[in-house]
């Protein structure tokens, strides 16, 4: 169970993985009705949603057809819950490896290809390059190999989009072509993805 001592770490702690159907997580949404996160979905393990419920940071929306029982009550599960108290975006986003692989969409910033990435400085740090978000990107084995130690230049390749740090606004956008596996019909009302609509 998380900490709710400090709240602004319940309200933004999300489960990372895609979660299996059988243990019912409920999605989060700000105050202003939208997903906290989108890649990762913001969601909760059932307890903590149930927790924050009786603790009355946060409504229920909508719920599964599954009750939990205690001693004294019966409720259902919720499968939607929106926070009574808005939660302001962070003004920056964290350099990490997944950020990166975020910004880039999962995608070797030198071929396209996705899947087994790593990531590239693209000024080499031995010709004075440093790791930050404007030289960094991600990049697929091969085309690591190939560029080496050398400069874009040198190399012969080309990136796909000059690299620069993401706003918070940017990776929200971005984390939207990105559902997981697992959506319940319950929470489609709140989610925006990015895909056509049907007539």
């Amino acid at each position: 169970m998380l900490d709710h001592g400090d709240r602004s770490d319940f309200r933004t702690q999300f489960v990372r993985d895609p979660v299996p159907a059988r243990h019912f997580p409920a999605l989060v949404l700000n105050a202003d009705f939208r997903p906290l996160s989108y890649y990762p979905l913001s969601l909760w393990p059932w307890q903590e949603a149930i927790k924050a419920v009786c603790l009355e940071r946060v409504t229920i929306l909508a719920e599964y057809d599954e009750v939990v029982r205690s001693q004294r009550a019966e409720i259902r599960i919720p499968s939607v819950v929106v926070l009574k108290e808005f939660v302001r975006p962070k003004k920056r986003v964290a350099f990490t490896r997944f950020n990166l692989f975020l910004r880039d969409e999962f995608r070797c910033q030198y071929c396209g290809s996705r899947g087994e990435l790593t990531f590239d400085h693209v000024v080499p740090r031995s010709k004075g390059g440093i790791t930050s978000w404007e030289n960094v990107v991600a990049a697929c084995a091969p085309c690591n190999l190939k560029k080496a130690n050398k400069s874009l230049k040198a190399s012969g390749m080309q990136l796909h989009k000059a690299p620069c740090a993401p706003t918070p606004a940017e990776m929200l956008a971005i984390g939207r072509h990105f559902p997981p596996g697992h959506l319940h019909e319950s929470w489609v009302d709140f989610l925006y993805w990015d895909a056509e609509l049907m007539p």
